[in-house]
Formats: C-alpha cells, structure tokens, sequence
C-alpha cells in the first residue's frame, strides 16, 4: 500500500488583479502534515502550476495507483466557471480550478477532474481537500486568531480572464464548484464552502493562509480527531463567522466519513 499527495497553492495569477497571498503557504502546510503522516509529496506552487502541468500530475497519481492505496489531492487557489458545453450542469457553467496560465489555456474543469478520477483502480482512496470560491452570510465559529484586516474572495471571474469577445451572457452570481466536484468519483470531498459562498485568503498571526486551511490543520493537530467526520465537526467550530462567512462541506459516504483520517 503506498501514499501519495499532491499539493497545489496558486497565489500569481499573470494578467489580473487578482492575486492572493495565503496559498502557496497553505501548500506548504498540507505538505507538512502530509509527508509526517508518511506520504509522498509532489507540489506545483504558482508559475508550475500550469494547466498541463496540473493535469499531468493528476493523471500520474490516479494511474499509478492500485488497490490499498490512499491519494490526497490539496489545492488552494481561484475557482471560476465557463459555460456548460456538454448540457450536463443545471445552472448552464461548468466549474473550475484556476491553473497559473488560465488566461491562455482556461481552467481545468470539473468534466476533466471527474474524468480522470473516473479512470482510477477499484479499493483506491482518493481524498480531495478545495480551498476556493463562493459567498454567504451566517454567523457563529471562533475566529479570535484571525488578524484585523479585509480577507479576499478566492473566486476569479471570467472577465478577469476571458476576452471580452468570450464572456459568456449569464448573470453574475456565485459559481458552483463544489457541486460540481462532488460528481468526481472520488471516496470523499473537504470543501472550504457550501456551492453559494466565497472561500476566504486571510490572515493569522501575521501570516498567510486560508480560512479553511488554517482551522482544518488547527482542529486536526490540536484535538486529533480519529475520523473525518469528527474532523469537520471540529472545523465548524470556527467555520462560519461574521467576518469569515463560509460553511465547509464534507462530501462523500458515510463509510468514507468514518475512516480513519489520512489513512
């Protein structure tokens, strides 16, 4: 049985105003937890980040893998959407992560993430853990380490990185990442946000990092939960505040939410 994990943090993205601060830290630190619970780490931090590049090495995990084996996939980064081509999205948009070169190779959608997940051997594991997107207003949660200060949305428009010429005539409102991950095939989703909520880059103790990374390693490593639902019960007692409005979700079986975690 191995363990392999591959973690992406995407803080530069060339061509828009939109850069973030807490993500590569956040790679970083589901690096850490990762390679001392005995994985094998591979990460692509912003410039390698490419879409190719992504994909690349989510194929090389997900093929390389047989029965036993547990894979983790971090990534901390801008979600976004484009159209819906193959008429399979109610809402008319596909979802999407945001590679480093969005603005010349797009984003890498939920179509293709569910596709290579689809093409992974029977009894293997696949954790995905999404720190982006969305918005919402619900209150209650602890954030007393997060620092004074504007967080920002870890959602890029389209019109951040499309053409004029492309932009697609849909109303603007929140996209859909998380629903449309949970179709991917793999045994479980930890999700920063519920589908209508912003994921937020913030800071704490005067460092960078995702709401939903910060709390999830501080609950994991300071009440050491046995299971992941025991995990994200512990996350919500942080998640959603007044100043950090998003609720994380946990997607996936219940059998897969009483595993035993990283294992």
């Amino acid at each position: 049985m191995s363990r392999k994990a591959l973690c992406m943090g995407i803080n530069d993205y060339p061509g828009t105003a939109s850069d973030l601060f807490g993500c590569v830290n956040d790679a970083h630190d589901w690096a850490d937890e990762l390679g001392a619970r005995a994985y094998t780490v591979d990460m692509l931090l912003d410039s390698e980040a490419t879409h190719g590049a992504m994909t690349d090495a989510l194929l090389r995990l997900i093929d390389e893998a047989v029965r036993g084996d547990s894979i983790v996939i971090t990534y901390s980064g801008h979600g976004t959407w484009v159209p819906d081509s193959s008429g399979d999205e109610p809402d008319g948009r596909d979802e999407g992560l945001c590679p480093w070169d969005i603005g010349s190779a797009g984003p890498v959608l939920d179509d293709d993430i569910r596709a290579i997940f689809g093409r992974r051997a029977a009894g293997v594991r696949i954790l995905l853990i999404a720190d982006c997107c969305h918005s919402g207003t619900v209150s209650k949660g602890d954030d007393g380490d997060l620092d004074p200060g504007a967080s920002r949305a870890r959602f890029l428009p389209p019109e951040e990185w499309m053409l004029a010429t492309e932009l697609p005539a849909l109303s603007a409102r929140p996209p859909l990442l998380v629903s449309g991950l949970r179709r991917t095939g793999g045994d479980l989703l930890l999700a920063a946000c519920r589908d209508s909520e912003y994921a937020w880059d913030s800071s704490f103790g005067g460092r960078s990092n995702g709401a939903f990374t910060h709390y999830a390693l501080k609950t994991l490593r300071e009440r050491k939960p046995a299971t992941y639902a025991a995990w994200f019960k512990a996350i919500g007692s942080h998640l959603p505040t007044n100043r950090l409005p998003q609720s994380p979700q946990i997607l996936g079986s219940g059998a897969a939410q009483r595993f035993g975690i990283f294992e």
